[in-house]
């Protein structure tokens, strides 16, 4: 039998499809019969088709929107509220790395988390250290720091060659969202 080992894994750069990709990753996971969790870091309150598709597949694929939505421009309250929500969702994942209850945890977006000092990162560098061997452990966004690229066993970095938002397409059901 193959020696089965908890990878830390990150989906990073400009392009599209960090987060994507970290699904179809957990959607491969959960058809083998690991249980999975998505915790979002930024997302918040939107609807999108993932989460009509994970509340199909049942206790086993679970997603939880902890983000209050996009922060790139928040000032003041704004911020502070998105500073607030990203700690509670990094105690929420320390809760749960630490739990047993997971074979595969996606930390979407926490890269930008840190990116734009909601979180710290040396505070994610610390989650690192503590998952526990078999936990297979995925962080999305752009701009991944150093230190959790030095600590991954797998990086893929997605970079734009061309997206219709360039040509004036906006944001479509089923592709963006």
């Amino acid at each position: 039998m193959p020696e089965t080992k908890g990878l830390v894994i990150v989906n990073t750069g400009n392009g599209k499809g960090k987060t994507t990709a970290a699904l179809g990753l957990g959607l491969r996971a959960w058809g083998q019969g690991l249980k999975v969790l998505v915790l979002q870091f930024i997302k918040g309150n939107w609807k999108y088709g993932e989460l009509q598709a994970a509340e199909r597949m049942g206790a086993d694929f679970v997603i939880r929107q902890l983000g209050e939505g996009f922060v790139n421009n928040t000032t003041g309250d704004d911020r502070a509220e998105h500073q607030a929500a990203a700690e509670k969702a990094l105690q929420d994942a320390r809760t749960e790395v630490m739990s047993g209850n997971w074979d595969m945890i996606i930390l979407d977006e926490i890269n930008y988390a840190i990116k734009f000092g909601l979180v710290s990162g040396e505070a994610v560098v610390e989650l690192l250290a503590i998952k526990p061997p078999l936990l297979h452990l995925v962080l999305t966004g752009r701009d991944a720091c150093q230190e959790i690229i030095d600590k991954a066993d797998l990086v893929t970095e997605m970079k734009e060659i061309k997206h219709p938002y360039k040509k004036g397409i906006k944001a479509q059901k089923g592709i963006e969202f």
